[in-house]
């Protein structure tokens, strides 16, 4: 399985034009009429705006029933970006800067050359996502039908990662990366003057101890082995000033964990927390909190299979087969909530060539890795398919 030089050569081509075009959320109409296009051209089945602008190609091939879905997300980060190179942004405000464009690129790619080559016998779904940013056009596409309207048996997805060498892979069975949910409170005292504290409720010592309370979710709540989390408050407001205690309080801040049992628990316990404090100092409040993205969860099997389908592609010294979990978030997730996968990381290269940190303005795909990432599609096909 060798892809020739000239597919390579268009994977670059097709990464810079959608680099140069970046568009943001569910907002893609360039991005997408550029992707159907190449698509139909390969002579796929192409089907449009599920969840909005997502895209899924079908391609078929003998007579076999089983079924694999490929997915790549489409979407830029409202970033201006800082790079001088002739592919940079012409879109200000937006920019590829967390490699979107080269997910697009490879299985474009891929598509490409299993729809010229065949060799497989089974169906392939070609999953072009919007969104992921926000950590909504996952949950949109399957919202929309996309596992009724579409057999798909197993899924999975593929990210670059700055840091790790150009041709490593790493992946893990079970929870791979974190959760993402934020939370509000907002604690309601009686203001007053600052001479006279005893004459009102001050919401600034009842938002403290409440700080302070939250550290004891992870140290006091949760598994010390089995229930890695991290609780963050990053946001203290008032409505006060230097001699004036204030009325109100909020606090905002950042949740992170590996499960959704340890989901559940941390937000049990913040709202506990923030009840009976504020109940003890007769204040009020509102507690609000917003999951975004689930943990990625990797299934057993699913695993085993990317495994196999890396060492054939990169070799058995490039794949890490149980990496340490990753305390960043992806909305790949939220199709592992529905169907069985995995998701696996390649590297992006170190230092100068491909290690600029993912969504830094700095930040560029390593278009050396268009030809593994597309190379590691085709492998998994074929072996799945056969």
């Amino acid at each position: 399985m060798t892809l020739h030089t000239e597919l390579i050569t268009q994977m670059t081509q097709w990464r810079r034009h959608m680099h140069r075009f970046p568009e943001c959320g569910f907002d893609l109409p360039l991005t997408a009429n550029f992707i159907v296009e190449k698509l139909e051209s390969f002579g796929i089945e192409v089907t449009c705006n599920i969840g909005q602008q997502g895209i899924v190609g079908v391609l078929r091939c003998g007579t076999g029933d089983a079924s694999i879905g490929l997915r790549a997300d489409m979407d830029a980060l409202h970033i201006n970006e800082q790079n001088s190179f002739e592919h940079r942004s012409c879109h200000d405000g937006k920019m590829h800067a967390c490699g979107h464009d080269g997910h697009s690129a490879m299985l474009l790619g891929a598509a490409s050359h299993l729809a010229e080559n065949k060799g497989f016998n089974g169906t392939v779904h070609f999953i072009f996502q919007p969104d992921e940013e926000h950590g909504k056009g996952a949950q949109a596409m399957i919202d929309d039908g996309l596992f009724e309207r579409f057999q798909i048996n197993t899924i999975y997805g593929l990210h670059n990662m700055p840091g790790l060498a150009e041709g490593q892979f790493i992946v893990r069975p079970g929870s791979l990366m974190a959760s993402e949910s934020s939370f509000e409170i907002v604690i309601e005292g009686v203001g007053g003057h600052a001479a006279m504290p005893h004459r009102g409720i001050d919401p600034i010592v009842v938002g403290s101890q409440i700080i302070m309370a939250l550290q004891t979710i992870v140290s006091r709540n949760l598994n010390a082995i089995e229930e890695t989390a991290v609780v963050s408050a990053t946001e203290f407001i008032t409505n006060g000033t230097v001699n004036v205690i204030p009325s109100q309080v909020i606090i905002k801040g950042d949740c992170r964990c590996f499960t959704e049992d340890s989901l559940v628990k941390i937000e049990q316990a913040m709202e506990r927390i923030v009840a009976g404090i504020c109940q003890a100092a007769g204040a009020q409040y509102q507690f609000n909190f917003l999951n975004t993205f689930y943990p990625t969860v990797n299934s057993s099997t699913p695993t085993e299979h990317v495994i196999q389908a890396a060492v054939a592609v990169f070799g058995d010294e490039h794949v890490e087969r149980n990496c340490l979990p990753l305390t960043i978030s992806e909305d790949f997730s939220s199709m592992l909530r529905v169907k069985p996968g995995c998701y696996g990381l390649l590297g992006n290269g170190v230092d100068s060539v491909g290690g600029c940190a993912l969504h830094n303005p700095e930040y560029d795909f390593n278009d050396n890795i268009l030809k593994l990432g597309a190379q590691y599609w085709v492998q998994l096909v074929s072996d799945q398919l056969k």
